[in-house]
């Protein structure tokens, strides 16, 4: 008996299944129902643009000012990686017993470069905070 009753409710769920996907598609046929859809996103869409007008009003940062801003924090903070390996290995070759002025050049172009991006990354750090 068990077993009439998994199968009563297996052919009963396929039903259900398929009569809400003959629902859906008639729905979706429908030109009241497509022309609503379409009318809902419009509005979405307009009302994303409209926030995005009174918060830069405001001066205040959007949601895609904000990414965009930590995009190019973590890209700073990748190349500031890479700059600090640099030092890293220059710093590693210096401690060798050996005088090499244009290495000492270098050494020094590198800790400006380290200087400059570690003001940028400073800089972007503010802005996220101020952003919060």
């Amino acid at each position: 008996m068990n077993g009439d009753h998994d199968g009563f409710r297996v052919r009963l769920t396929q039903q259900g299944e398929q009569a809400l996907g003959r629902l859906a598609q008639d729905l979706l046929k429908s030109p009241v129902v497509s022309g609503t859809l379409t009318t809902a996103f419009d509005v979405r869409e307009r009302a994303g643009r409209a926030q995005e007008l009174a918060m830069s009003a405001l001066n205040l940062p959007s949601a895609s000012d904000l990414e965009r801003l930590t995009r190019r924090l973590r890209s700073v903070s990748q190349r500031l990686e890479g700059v600090e390996e640099g030092l890293q290995g220059l710093s590693d070759r210096l401690d060798q017993p050996r005088e090499d002025s244009a290495l000492e050049a270098r050494l020094a172009k590198l800790e400006k470069r380290l200087a400059s991006l570690d003001r940028t990354l400073a800089k972007l750090d503010k802005k996220l905070d101020a952003a919060a």
